[in-house]
């Protein structure tokens, strides 16, 4: 079992079919009518609280005045996001998967999630070790686009890159020293776009297993973005240029 939070989140959550075995919804509040009517609608149990329950059950973090109970994250295979990818290919839009190479901080992997899920990605490949996994945090920051976006989770990203070269995929790495600017770099077919960690970036085996390394240019004083800025900036270039190919 695990625990979810947040209006959007949750609402998301239903809308999505997402099950949910109980909703926790703070005494007296207005705000979170229309959130009661839909979980109603859906036949969701839902049982009333005060705010202090709420908060200590998610280890004091912002509620919203509101808490679910849902089943674990469910986890996809390569192979799944890969027929995803197939079935995307089919209504016309490109395909880009993102393999995250130990991102560690839930508010990064929440953010990189929402910002996948709106820029139309296949799916997301993270490590089963050593990395963060799908957490209410992540949840909450994704703001709902866990249920939408396909998470594999994986023994070895090399490997995985390996496979996805198999199956027709070009991989571009970002790092900071890459040989070729982010934006004069032309992306067509499968793209698979390879993130490190906030601190090391790209480890040393996956960057070799990479086909492309890209840099994105720097103009100020500080020479690194935030791993989720990175990833907005990446996937922006990277669908005009598939969009524009279509």
């Amino acid at each position: 079992m695990g625990l979810i939070y947040g209006r959007n989140t949750v609402t998301e959550a239903i809308v999505s079919g997402k099950t949910i075995n109980k909703i926790y919804i703070q005494k007296s509040s207005k705000e979170l009518y229309d959130i009661i009517q839909l979980a109603k609608k859906n036949k969701i149990v839902i049982v009333e609280a005060d705010k202090q329950k709420l908060d200590k059950m998610i280890e004091y973090k912002n509620s919203q005045g509101i808490v679910a109970s849902i089943t674990d994250f469910e986890y996809s295979t390569i192979d799944e996001i890969l027929e995803n990818v197939e079935n995307l290919a089919k209504d016309k839009k490109s395909s880009i998967i993102l393999i995250l190479d130990k991102i560690e901080d839930p508010h990064n992997l929440g953010a990189i999630i929402r910002t996948a899920e709106c820029m139309g990605v296949s799916g997301i490949i993270i490590q089963k070790r050593n990395a963060c996994q799908i957490t209410d945090t992540v949840e909450k920051v994704a703001v709902g686009a866990t249920q939408y976006v396909k998470v594999a989770r994986v023994t070895n990203i090399t490997e995985s890159i390996k496979y996805l070269q198999e199956n027709g995929f070009w991989i571009y790495g970002l790092d900071m020293n890459g040989e070729s600017k982010l934006y004069d770099t032309k992306f067509e077919g499968k793209i698979g776009i390879v993130v490190g960690n906030e601190g090391n970036g790209i480890s040393r085996l996956v960057k070799e297993n990479c086909d492309f390394m890209l840099n994105i240019p720097m103009y100020g004083k500080i020479n690194s973005l935030n791993a989720s800025v990175s990833v907005a900036m990446c996937l922006y270039e990277v669908r005009k240029n598939l969009d524009n190919d279509v």
